[in-house]
C-alpha cells in the first residue's frame, strides 16, 4: 500500500470508518445481529478487535429503544469508573443534554463504603439511586456494582431505561452478568469474564450516534 493511500486513514473519521468497513466484510450477511444491535456489536468488534463479541453480547429486546429514548431526552447517566465515563465524550452527549457521573471518589460514597464494609462500587449504586435516580447505569469493571443494582431494581427503589452490564474478570462478573439477562430490566450485556469500561462506554457511543442521527 503506497503512502499516499495510507494518508487517507491518518485522521479519526478516515480510521473508523475503514475500520468498519473491515468488520463488515469480515462478518458478512446474515449475520447474527440486525439493524441498531448490529451497529453495537460492530463498535465493540471495533473496539476490542474481538470478533467474540459476535457469540457473547446479549440485549434485551426492548434495550437499545430505551436507551436511545433516553439518550433523547437528555438524561443522567453513571458509570462504575473514571475510566467509562471519559469514554463517553461530551462532544456526543451535549447536544442531547445528557450528563455523565462517575461517583467512585464521592465523599458520600467513600464514607458509606467504610460504614457498611462495601466496595466503593456497591456504595456508589446506592447514592446514584437515592440521590441522583439515573436512566443509563454503564458498569464495566464492579460485579458489585451490578448485583447492588440488581438488588435495589428487585426492591422497587429504581427502574433504569437501560443498563450497560459488562464487569469483567473472575468473582462474579460471569455470575452478575447471568442475573442480569434473567432479570427484567432492559439490558446489554456480554455472557462470561470478558467485559470492560471501554467495551461498557462504547455500547453508549454507538446509542448516542443514534440518538444524534434521529434528532
Amino acid at each position: 500500500m503506497t503512502h499516499t493511500r495510507l494518508q487517507q486513514f491518518f485522521t479519526p473519521r478516515g480510521i473508523e470508518a475503514e475500520s468498519f468497513r473491515i468488520i463488515d466484510s469480515e462478518v458478512p450477511d446474515p449475520r447474527p445481529y440486525q439493524g441498531p444491535q448490529w451497529e453495537i456489536v460492530r463498535r465493540m468488534i471495533h473496539t476490542t478487535a474481538d470478533f467474540e463479541m459476535l457469540d457473547l453480547v446479549r440485549f434485551h429486546p426492548g434495550a437499545v429503544e430505551s436507551g436511545r429514548d433516553a439518550l433523547k431526552r437528555g438524561c443522567d447517566i453513571v458509570t462504575d469508573t473514571e475510566m467509562a465515563r471519559r469514554g463517553i465524550p461530551v462532544r456526543r452527549m451535549d447536544p442531547l443534554g445528557c450528563t455523565v457521573h462517575c461517583l467512585m471518589n464521592d465523599e458520600r460514597v467513600v464514607a458509606r463504603a467504610g460504614e457498611q464494609g462495601t466496595t466503593r462500587a456497591f456504595a456508589a449504586v446506592d447514592v446514584a439511586v437515592d440521590e441522583l435516580r439515573p436512566e443509563i447505569f454503564v458498569i464495566g469493571n464492579a460485579p458489585t456494582a451490578l448485583l447492588r443494582l440488581l438488588e435495589r431494581f428487585e426492591a422497587g427503589d429504581i427502574a433504569p431505561a437501560l443498563v450497560v452490564g459488562m464487569p469483567v474478570g473472575f468473582v462474579n462478573a460471569a455470575e452478575s452478568k447471568d442475573l442480569l439477562i434473567q432479570s427484567e430490566l432492559p439490558y446489554i450485556a456480554i455472557q462470561g469474564r470478558k467485559g470492560g469500561s471501554a467495551l461498557a462506554a462504547c455500547v453508549v457511543n454507538a446509542i448516542a450516534e443514534m440518538a444524534l442521527s434521529s434528532e
